[in-house]
């Protein structure tokens, strides 16, 4: 007895509470045969969940940038320094997405908060006309960075960290900030600074 000959596709798409995204698409090709494989299964799976491995792994990056940027400028000129701080933020932050809620911890009225990445790129290395008050953040000799988390809290595939980072400049001087980040996983599975505000702690004089 002849088989009807079928062809069956579906596509089922689940977003689950974790981020992650799982697509199936499975077909059942035509078949006389009832002993053969009735299906191929093909998955593709996207997770954006955050581990604390990874939230610590950027953050240590970015430390390591800022020192590269300082001892770029320092070897090479400001020029390759801006082109290494431009790349930088262009694989730390999320300006690709829109605004970054970055609050620097050196800059004031009206040009505090550096939502566009023309402002986070002249807080970092200065040489722009439209924010003049800029000598560039990174620029300062700096040699070593630690961090020190007073918190970490992951939710999915976003990640948000509070705590203090010092940052050791060539003549061994160590300046501590009070800091918060807040990162989210895009779907290349690259976390993104999305919130970073950074204050110099209270002295209470």
């Amino acid at each position: 007895m002849n088989l009807l000959k079928t062809s069956i596709s579906i596509l089922f798409a689940a977003t689950i509470s974790s981020g992650a995204f799982v697509a199936i698409r499975p077909s059942i090709a035509d078949s006389t045969d009832s002993a053969q494989a009735p299906s191929i299964l093909k998955k593709a799976l996207v997770n954006r969940a955050i581990s604390e491995s990874e939230v610590l792994a950027a953050q240590k990056a970015w430390g390591d940038a800022l020192v590269a940027i300082s001892t770029t400028s320092e070897t090479k000129g400001i020029q390759t320094a801006k082109a290494l701080a431009g790349k930088v933020i262009d694989t730390a932050y999320g300006y690709q997405f829109g605004p970054v809620l970055f609050k620097p911890t050196l800059t004031v009225a009206p040009q505090t908060f550096r939502t566009t990445r023309a402002g986070a790129l002249a807080y970092f290395v200065g040489d722009d006309p439209a924010f003049p008050k800029d000598k560039g953040f990174a620029l300062n000799g700096w040699r070593k960075v630690e961090i020190k988390n007073s918190a970490i809290y992951i939710s999915g595939n976003t990640a948000t960290t509070m705590g203090n980072v010092m940052i050791t400049n060539k003549d061994g001087k160590v300046t501590t900030v009070d800091k918060t980040w807040q990162f989210v996983k895009d779907d290349n599975g690259k976390l993104r600074i999305v919130l970073h505000h950074s204050s110099l702690p209270y002295t209470g004089k």
